[in-house]
């Protein structure tokens, strides 16, 4: 399921941290606590298993405002933003977590700067697929894509290296272990991915938990697109879990164009 909701600061020209998506993660984890503390900790502690790699399968697109860069903040030009939350939920629960952010408080705030939102509008967002032509996902947050060295760390890889490909492939089909168990392997016996504008990719230096002891900076890049022909549970899970690394950062986030 993918949600859009509309925010509204509580104050005027506000400021943002650059590196909001882990803030962000948190407010979002919190408001789910609220109304459903066992949900909430499963996706926090336990998340989807497959190989002793554990998945969230979750995701949330870019901050969508207009805004100058200050520094290491964002200066909000305006009050309103929107972003989209994206869950790999049963249909069942879709109307349970769309509510769950009706008219809720969304704090986005570092060791530096605090800012308060509340959720205006929540719209449900159609996940619709067809496997019958390639489908062109386009990034809406960084796209996360590497390999693990032999220091045990990720080399991130850009969407025009050789590998690039191979490895996003490899951390998707995990994911979808993960919900079709052994059908994922035959699934994706059906599966290709070409990059599209691999030459305007743009890169992003996103730094988790910044100004802390345990920062961790990734590098993700946007501005290009995947051609995927795919079966179409492989291609909702893309949509509603996020591709690549880090989903639960707000990375991967992607949107059919």
């Amino acid at each position: 399921m993918r949600l859009q909701l509309t925010l509204t600061a509580s104050q005027t020209h506000a400021l943002l941290p650059v590196n909001y998506q882990y803030p962000l993660s948190a407010a979002i984890y919190k408001i789910i606590e609220r109304a459903d503390s066992g949900y909430s900790a499963f996706l926090h502690n336990t998340g989807y298993t497959v190989n002793g790699k554990r998945f969230k399968l979750f995701t949330f697109s870019d901050l969508r405002t207009p805004f100058i860069i200050q520094g290491d903040r964002l200066l909000m030009k305006a009050r309103n933003a929107t972003v989209t939350i994206c869950f790999h939920v049963p249909v069942a629960a879709e109307n349970f977590i769309k509510g769950l952010f009706m008219h809720q408080q969304l704090d986005i705030a570092d060791y530096k700067s605090r800012v308060q939102f509340t959720v205006q509008q929540v719209e449900m967002l159609p996940v619709q697929v067809s496997t019958d032509m390639p489908v062109l996902l386009q990034p809406v947050s960084p796209l996360v894509v590497g390999k693990k060295n032999e220091r045990g760390n990720y080399d991130y890889l850009a969407p025009g290296d050789a590998d690039y490909v191979y490895w996003l492939l490899h951390n998707w089909k995990e994911k979808c272990a993960t919900v079709y168990s052994e059908d994922a392997a035959a699934m994706f016996q059906q599966v290709a991915i070409k990059v599209i504008n691999a030459n305007k990719a743009r890169s992003r230096l996103i730094t988790i938990k910044a100004g802390t002891p345990e920062a961790t900076q990734i590098r993700g890049f946007m501005g290009f697109r995947l051609e995927v022909t795919a079966p179409k549970e492989v291609l909702e899970l893309g949509l509603n879990a996020g591709v690549g690394l880090y989903n639960a950062m707000g990375c991967g986030c992607v949107g059919i164009r």
